[in-house]
């Protein structure tokens, strides 16, 4: 399980967001991973590869998000 939070500032950080933190995750382990929000999201040359390759698909063999979705559930209990 994950969860993102999106501030528009550091000053944002308030105790709310630990409590609420610590009531999603319980005692489980956790990463926090803090970074600057540039707004500026760019993909990776790898990324773009992906998405080429996946418009050259045939479109008879093509599944959507939702059958993905169901696939992965079914394979990996996701």
């Amino acid at each position: 399980m994950y969860t993102t939070y999106h501030l528009t500032s550091a000053q944002e950080v308030n105790t709310d967001i630990l409590d609420a933190i610590k009531a999603a995750f319980k005692s489980k382990p956790i990463t926090i991973i803090v970074e600057e929000d540039d707004g500026d999201s760019e993909l990776t040359a790898d990324m773009k590869t992906v998405l080429e390759e996946r418009l050259q698909e045939d479109e008879k063999t093509y599944l959507t998000a939702e059958d993905s979705i169901s696939q992965l559930n079914k394979k990996y209990g996701l």
